[in-house]
């Protein structure tokens, strides 16, 4: 008995060491039973450079600084520990002492098999992320064929008005295959029919015969305080530019140096689910249609008697979107599931934006573009940066001195929103309003999961749409009673495989495809085993 109670005590020992050392539950690998408050800490993930041009930090054991020399292997530590101690007492302790360092040494042989198993895993982990991160950038945009194009607003064909919001109008767009010289393009580019100051025509109006299609849009800022010089017009609407591509500011107004200047904002790495502008330039405000009805008091005094606005303003170019998130709720009604990888659509985005050091602080239906794809399903994408933090200097750590430093981006999105007007500061979590009854129960647990009113308790962007990821697609590997990481790799791997097949078999991939590529993509053992143990941790409480 003496001999069993001491062989359990060195596997307790054993134990307390992964605790130690690793900084996870004993079985946080095996993620066989779930921990508390795993999957709980916001941070930037490892394996992905924070920016552009950052290194990628690997995944190490979560030693302490201290023991570095033991980072790699467990076995150091028990090589030591047996030349300083071990050795030194196993000749003067008897029968029970002898059968505890034995049962220490076996303790410190499990936790190495456990390290060894999680290198393994992590090492396939990253061979399925190098070979996805290839496959998920984004497909050329439609100005890749004239890169030395689109930087004078004469060298495009306007159309209809597609709205307008506080600071910025939108108009439908194309750049036209007739020869530059005629005198259609040499004006503004006016569709026929439709002189300069007339209301565009309403939604669902037919187009007349022979129209052309748009397949970009054109944003037009509203100048009231910049100032008419280009530099001036770049510096002040600069949060404007910073999902702009490499080749967007190398037109006529300092493209190059502009970006080289260290007042320039982040440049963004293009990812599906943001925004790409395609072309910025500063031109001089023209009349568009609809423009003295829906916005005469921004427009030049030249235009508009009693209009405000500089006669030089800032024009992005982007892909033209068939509506935006409001529009597409408006007429339909997602399903559950459908529900959920809309959802896991923008946590895919805002992930992306947290790794880069941007925060939007402007995220509403009103400023997400939707298209389908062959199936109907909607695919998300996250526009409008100009409330955006961005800054090389600060980070996403704002200073906020006092009450008169103007904190910046749309306050009234704040969370938590709620109809009954809960104060971001001072809400408690049973204030949340309740979710429908249709809303899964997984979704469900999330979104009470990042809405907790301790910032620190909430899950990362990447955990959470791991959350999702696995939800939707991983139901049969959280079914098993006891979830260890080999099976977790297998199971990965048969996934990567389907993928790759399914999007090999299809001209186009459909969103569900497309979004199993951006969790491949973005796979990393850590934030996967922490969204695995959440989710098991909540179906466990149910």
């Amino acid at each position: 008995m003496a001999v069993r109670q001491a062989l359990g005590r060195g596997l307790q020992l054993g134990r307390a060491l992964l605790l130690r050392f690793t900084g996870k539950p004993g079985r946080a690998y095996g993620l066989g039973r779930p921990g508390p408050a795993a999957g709980c800490v916001r941070g930037e993930r490892p394996g992905w450079a924070a920016g552009p041009g950052a290194e990628p930090r690997r995944v190490g054991l979560g030693l302490p600084n201290r023991l570095r020399f033991f980072r790699q292997s467990v076995a150091g530590l028990a090589a030591r520990l047996q030349r300083q101690f071990v050795v030194r007492a196993w000749g003067c302790a008897g029968p029970c002492g002898r059968a505890v360092f034995l049962a220490f040494g076996l303790g410190l042989g499990l936790i190495e098999e456990k390290q060894a198993e999680s290198r393994r895993a992590v090492s396939a982990c990253q061979e399925i992320q190098a070979i996805f991160t290839q496959k998920s950038k984004p497909g050329p945009d439609p100005l890749d064929t004239r890169r030395l194009q689109g930087f004078r607003l004469e060298e495009y064909l306007i159309g209809q008005s597609i709205g307008k919001g506080c600071s910025a109008a939108v108009y439908e767009a194309t750049m036209p295959t007739l020869p530059q010289n005629l005198e259609v393009t040499k004006s503004t580019g006016l569709l026929p029919g439709r002189g300069p100051g007339t209301s565009a025509p309403g939604e669902g109006q037919e187009r007349a015969p022979g129209a052309p299609a748009f397949p970009l849009a054109i944003k037009m800022m509203w100048n009231i305080s910049a100032g008419s010089s280009s530099e001036a017009i770049l510096n002040t609407m600069s949060q404007e530019l910073v999902p702009a591509s490499r080749v967007a500011l190398a037109g006529e107004y300092g493209a190059v140096t502009y970006r080289k200047s260290k007042r320039g904002p982040k440049q963004l790495a293009p990812h599906p689910n943001i925004i790409r502008v395609l072309r910025a330039f500063t031109s001089s405000v023209p009349l568009l249609p609809g423009a003295l009805v829906d916005y005469p008091d921004v427009l030049p005094s030249r235009l508009h008697p009693e209009g405000l606005g500089h006669g030089r303003t800032l024009f992005l170019v982007m892909k033209n979107y068939p509506c935006t998130l409001r529009q597409y709720l408006c007429v339909n009604t997602p399903s559950p599931r459908l529900a959920a990888m809309m959802l896991l659509q923008l946590l895919e985005g805002v992930d992306h934006l947290v790794q880069q050091g941007i925060a939007h602080r402007d995220l509403k239906s009103d400023n997400i573009l939707v298209e389908l794809d062959p199936d109907g399903c909607p695919w998300l994408v996250i526009a409008d940066f100009g409330c955006c933090l961005a800054d090389e200097s600060i980070g996403l750590q704002l200073p906020f001195s006092s009450w008169y430093v103007d904190r910046g981006g749309n306050g009234c999105l704040m969370a938590p929103e709620g109809k009954a007007h809960l104060e971001s500061r001072s809400y408690q979590e049973a204030q949340l309003p309740a979710l429908p009854e249709s809303v899964p129960p997984d979704v469900r647990q999330l979104v009470r999961a990042l809405l907790q009113r301790e910032a620190s308790k909430r899950p990362s962007a990447r955990v959470a749409a791991n959350v999702l990821h696995l939800s939707l697609w991983g139901e049969h590997i959280l079914a098993l009673k006891n979830l260890k990481l080999d099976k977790m790799v297998g199971w990965l791997l048969q996934q990567s495989a389907a993928t790759l097949l399914a999007n090999r078999l299809t001209e186009k991939c459909c969103v569900e495809t497309k979004m199993k590529m951006l969790f491949l993509a973005n796979l990393e053992c850590e934030t996967l085993c922490q969204a695995a143990l959440l989710l098991c941790s909540w179906r466990a409480a149910l």
